[in-house]
């Protein structure tokens, strides 16, 4: 999907959902991180975290006691829905979530200790600005390799790049803007789905297939792609994800 593409997405599945999938039942196999545990351990009770991409909040609502200030960021009024409604339950002071967009932050130079950023694009250009010498950015994107079995079933996402494509290109980009020991890692996961239920609910809140459901075609693909790859822990895909940990 392209950028436009991207946004209607989130702006549809935002209000309902959030980036929220507890009610999907599915096991993993191989993931070797977890990124916002990570972001966990360079909290200090005196630091500043920026979270690029938010979504609803979910994860950086579950941080709130980690660092004095919060802040995430998100640009699709969707999921600004839903994140007003996460940080309006919580009750939590010390957060805010702002409607904003990553290639034009709204904030001072060196304003942030940390910054993270999980499945969303984000400006090295701007992240470097906002990053405070010393400070830290952790960033875990997907690959282009992620759910490969789905993509090759459904034929709708020709167009991408390579694996390991945006990997070294955001790996460039932070080494020109300066970015040092900048560490990468990646890992390719097995993923179980327990019933077709929870692999529909994914394909319709995550941006795989493009417009899944829309063709009349999509549930006899499907049924296929189940009967193929349908074991006896679960229906099989797979989750690939790169992160990058980089100093300012």
């Amino acid at each position: 999907m392209n950028e436009f593409e991207y946004r209607a997405f989130y702006d549809r599945v935002g209000p309902d959902n959030g980036w929220d999938f507890s009610r999907m039942k599915y096991e993993s196999e191989g993931i070797a991180w977890d990124l916002y545990q990570e972001v966990t351990e360079q909290c200090t009770p005196h630091a500043l975290l920026l979270d690029i991409g938010t979504g609803g909040g979910e994860a950086l609502l579950e941080l709130a006691d980690e660092a004095l200030l919060l802040v995430g960021i998100e640009q699709s009024a969707g999921m600004m829905q839903r994140a007003a409604a996460n940080l309006a339950a919580s009750d939590k002071r010390n957060v805010r979530i702002l409607q904003m967009d990553a290639r034009e932050m709204q904030f001072p130079d060196g304003f942030f200790n940390i910054i993270s950023c999980r499945h969303a694009p984000f400006s090295t250009s701007e992240t470097a600005r906002v990053l405070a010498p010393g400070g830290i950015f952790l960033t875990q994107q997907v690959s282009e390799g992620d759910k490969w079995n789905l993509v090759e079933a459904f034929g709708r996402e020709q167009e991408r790049q390579p694996d390991g494509t945006l990997l070294n290109r955001y790996q460039e980009e932070l080494h020109a803007k300066g970015f040092q020991h900048i560490h990468c890692e990646e890992y390719d996961a097995v993923e179980y789905y327990r019933t077709v239920e929870d692999l529909i609910f994914l394909l319709k809140h995550a941006p795989i297939i493009r417009d899944f459901g829309e063709q009349a075609k999509d549930f006899a693909i499907l049924e296929r792609f189940v009967q193929e790859h349908q074991t006896e822990r679960g229906i099989r895909t797979n989750s690939k994800r790169f992160k990058i940990v980089a100093h300012r």
